[in-house]
């Protein structure tokens, strides 16, 4: 069996700084002076619970932590993955929602489509996305106890607290596979079809996607391939399925597509806002995932072809 060689993904570490919070986990229940209220916000804290360890005997009732009980390096505040992607893709956050029986090929044409990936429930058609993104996770901890109380007349009621945070940096890791971004399946066989196509449809949809890409650099020739038989490298029956297959300029392309998105992430968000300020990659042609992470020797620009999975057979 012939060895897959080349670039096998894109691997990128990500600093953001900023200031506030910009992702809440919302109203946690916690004890003051001895009684469980409801009237405290906590921002994402990684790891934290509200829970002492501490259980009542008699009833089995858990004993929650104070509010101003928080250790911001053990627990550390973070943006999750799930807020990442939305802000950055936040311009088609919202398409899929209107998909369902239509014509999926403008979806597969975009960014939403070749990168973010998707999942229609009405059809089950689906694209896994290529990008992994890890939680941003905050280095500098200067999180604040703030007391608030409403306008009016006070009662216990009338008083809320949070936990709010002064300048933050993040620091996140993320990936491109280039076996995921490289290959669209438009066959129901190993029922990962990206969209159900019509007889004849393959090239239709290939000049869409191929011009998609083009538009997004119009220095350069991508291809975009129809083929009603890409069989996986490796595989024992050489048993295919119908697809595009994106050639290495097209790859190239989203690759950078991707790579200034995140670059020129931010978020303004509540009374908070946080933006990219570097990002460092890594044209990782070895076995190790995610080598950039560990201090390893990285290669920041591409010096081989990236790896290709598929092969069209006749």
């Amino acid at each position: 069996m012939k060895k897959i060689e080349g670039i096998k993904s894109v691997d990128f570490k990500i600093t953001a700084l900023g200031h506030g919070v910009v992702n809440w986990n919302g109203p946690t229940t916690l004890s003051n002076e001895g009684k469980t209220v409801d009237n405290h916000t906590l921002p994402k804290l990684r790891g934290y619970t509200n829970l002492t360890g501490k259980i009542k005997e008699e009833t089995g009732y858990k004993y929650k932590k104070e509010a101003t009980d928080i250790d911001f390096k053990e627990t550390p505040l973070y943006i999750s993955q799930n807020c990442i992607r939305h802000h950055l893709f936040r311009s088609q956050a919202f398409d899929l929602h209107f998909a369902k029986e239509r014509d999926l090929t403008p979806v597969l044409a975009s960014v939403t489509g070749l990168v973010r990936g998707y999942v229609v429930p009405s059809s089950q058609c689906k694209r896994t996305s290529p990008l992994l993104i890890e939680d941003f996770v905050d280095e500098l901890g200067n999180g604040n106890f703030d007391q608030f109380g409403q306008a009016g007349e006070r009662d216990k009621s009338s008083f809320f607290s949070k936990t709010t945070f002064g300048d933050t940096k993040y620091t996140s890791y993320g990936s491109i596979s280039i076996e995921q971004l490289q290959f669209i399946s438009l066959d129901n066989k190993f029922d990962r079809a990206s969209m159900i196509i019509k007889t004849g449809q393959g090239e239709q949809v290939a000049q869409q996607v191929q011009d998609f890409i083009q538009s997004l650099n119009s220095q350069l020739q991508p291809k975009a391939v129809f083929h009603e038989n890409y069989v996986r490298a490796g595989t024992i029956f050489e048993e295919g399925e119908q697809g595009i297959l994106l050639d290495e300029v097209a790859t190239e392309i989203l690759i950078d597509e991707t790579i200034a998105m995140l670059s020129e992430l931010s978020i303004r968000q509540a009374k908070g806002y946080m933006y990219v300020d570097e990002i460092e990659v890594d044209y990782n042609d070895s076995n190790k995932m995610m080598r950039i992470k560990r201090g390893d020797v990285t290669s920041p620009n591409a010096t081989t072809n990236f790896a290709t999975y598929f092969y069209a057979k006749d």
